[in-house]
Parts: structure tokens; C-alpha cells; sequence
């Protein structure tokens, strides 16, 4: 089968596509660039405790007992990694294991879940807001909420406010 030949149109829009897409502004200073990224590798070392005591919260709100099957089971990981988790988890201060009970938040860890929760609901109420599907809002809100600042987040309330 002899080779396809691109037609001058397919050439164009094939350049158009390779073509990186130029920056609208010239870089920052390097001290002010590092930050963005600073705030970005606190938020992923951030994002998986956070992730825990939120659950932690939300199993034990369900008048169910958070326990370390129940905590691998939503998460979707396997039960020794959750063990190491709740192991870090503790030396933090933010849970306490009872031996054949479940994880409880210490006052410390309540403090988080409520406030990654808070993020959490804003921030799905503001894609939400936005048209985006229950389900799509859910789960992206599951990473966005470890990225956002205080200044985003209350941008988005004033902007949902704005709407009503």
C-alpha cells in the first residue's frame, strides 16, 4: 500500500499542532516561580493525610467504627499500607489505635478533617456551580481541594454567592 502524502492543509494544521504555544508573559523572577512550586510539593505531601482523616471522620460520623479493612477498602489500597499510614498517622498526634478497636481522631485530627472537608464541599459546590456533573465534581474536587489556597477558595464562594 504506497505511502499517504499530506496535503498542504494537513501540513499546516500538523505544524500549527507542533508548535509549542508561546508564553503570554516573560518568566518570573526565580524566587517567585520556586514558590508555586514549593506550595505545590507541601500540598501532595499534604493531600494523602488529609485524605485519611477525612475518611477517618466520615466512618466514624456514619456511626460505623474506622477500622484499618473499612480504611483500605475506600481508598482502594491494601491494608498493609493503610497500617503504615495510620502508624505515621499517630506519631503525628492526629489518630489513636486501641488494640482490637478502631482509629479515633485526636482532637488535632479532627481539626484537619473538618477543614479538609470544608475545602472539599467548596470546592465541589463551585464546579458544581459551574455545570459540571455530581459525580466528575466529587472526584475532582477529591484533588483540587488539596491544591487551592484560602484566597481561591474564597474567590469561588463570592463567585457562587454572585450567581445566586
Amino acid at each position: 500500500m504506497p505511502a499517504h502524502s499530506l496535503t498542504d492543509e494537513e501540513e499546516r494544521v500538523l505544524a500549527l499542532k507542533n508548535r509549542p504555544v508561546p508564553r503570554e508573559k516573560p518568566l518570573p523572577d526565580a524566587e517567585i516561580h520556586s514558590e508555586g512550586f514549593r506550595q505545590t510539593r507541601e500540598a501532595r505531601r499534604s493531600a494523602l493525610v488529609e485524605d485519611y482523616v477525612e475518611l477517618i471522620a466520615d466512618l466514624i460520623e456514619d456511626g460505623n467504627e474506622a477500622r484499618q479493612v473499612d480504611i483500605a477498602a475506600r481508598l482502594g489500597v491494601a491494608q498493609p499500607t493503610v497500617a503504615k499510614m495510620l502508624t505515621r498517622l499517630c506519631a503525628d498526634g492526629l489518630v489513636s489505635r486501641k488494640p482490637y478497636r478502631g482509629v479515633f481522631l485526636t482532637d488535632a485530627g479532627r481539626k484537619v478533617a473538618e477543614e479538609s472537608r470544608i475545602r472539599h464541599q467548596t470546592v465541589e459546590a463551585f464546579l458544581r456551580s459551574l455545570g459540571v456533573s455530581a459525580e466528575t465534581a466529587r472526584i475532582d474536587a477529591e484533588g483540587i481541594e488539596h491544591h487551592v489556597s484560602a484566597e481561591t477558595l474564597e474567590a469561588f464562594r463570592k463567585a457562587m454567592t454572585a450567581t445566586r
